[in-house]
């Protein structure tokens, strides 16, 4: 990452912070506007010292681009030259396979008052444009950095865009799940919640479906386990059958006829 002539130290600060976020390192100063180092920036850079410590500091854009073999210039506002424009996420994908190449490739970002001037945009071979509101596209530097950095981390793959929250344990196997389809299923039938013999095959297999949506956890499963038994303990206390067996199927329909409801609540 190449900063021409940044003028906020913080700035800086917080461009190292979001680059060692996504595992980038190589961070080039041309002619910071604040005498470097820079003790703000240290600061805004809340942990990612390391990336400031091996920051260069050059005399022009074109020395700190020297040994790259691909530049991009990242802007805001269109130029009046003919330049491919590409979004982030494409351009950490062309660099992803440049890098693979042994080819390195960097991006420059001007300074926040004005962005690149276009001698500099000239210097690179395609334009990095953000899609946002074109009622106001304007970034701040540690963002646009940010951006940038973060697209080129996706690109490196190996991250789920779906990750498991199940902590400490482990997702459930099969075995377990049917251990507590099967469980259930004993206790509902033990309660008559599954007395009509058509409809049980599609509520049961709707009551699997749910719990295999849920992605349920060893603990999950042992705890919903729990649970049954503790229910299925309570079969002696007056009301527990009848208000299992009136729930109604998963279908929708009611377990019971509507003359046996009708006399259980004292409606003649």
């Amino acid at each position: 990452m190449i900063l021409v002539e940044p003028q906020l130290a913080d700035n800086i600060g917080a461009a190292a912070r979001a680059m060692l976020n996504c595992g980038l390192t190589d961070l080039r100063l041309v002619r910071p506007r604040e005498r470097w180092p820079n003790d703000k920036a240290i600061a805004a850079a809340a942990g990612a010292e390391a990336v400031l410590e091996r920051a260069r500091l050059y005399d022009s854009t074109s020395a700190a681009i020297a040994d790259l073999r691909h530049v991009y210039a990242a802007t805001a506002r269109p130029r009046d030259m003919i330049k491919p424009i590409v979004t982030p996420r494409r351009a950490a994908r062309h660099m992803r396979r440049w890098f693979a190449r042994g080819e390195q490739a960097g991006v420059l970002f001007g300074p926040e008052r004005a962005g690149l001037n276009n001698d500099d945009v000239v210097l690179a071979e395609a334009l990095i444009m953000v899609p946002l509101s074109p009622a106001f596209a304007s970034l701040n530097l540690a963002h646009a950095v940010l951006l940038v950095s973060y697209e080129w981390f996706q690109a490196g793959g190996g991250t789920p865009e779906v990750a498991s929250g199940a902590g400490r344990s482990r997702p459930a196997t099969k075995a377990e799940l049917v251990g507590l389809f099967e469980h259930l299923e004993a206790e509902l039938d033990a309660c008559g919640f599954l007395h009509v013999a058509e409809k049980r095959p599609t509520m049961v297999r709707n009551i699997r479906n749910i719990f295999q949506r849920a992605g349920l956890t060893e603990q999950e499963v042992a705890a919903l386990r729990g649970i049954i038994t503790g229910l299925a303990g309570r079969k002696g206390i007056e009301g527990t059958r009848g208000s299992l067996g009136d729930v109604g199927d998963v279908t929708g329909g009611r377990n019971r006829p509507r003359k046996a409801q009708s006399r259980r609540r004292g409606v003649r």
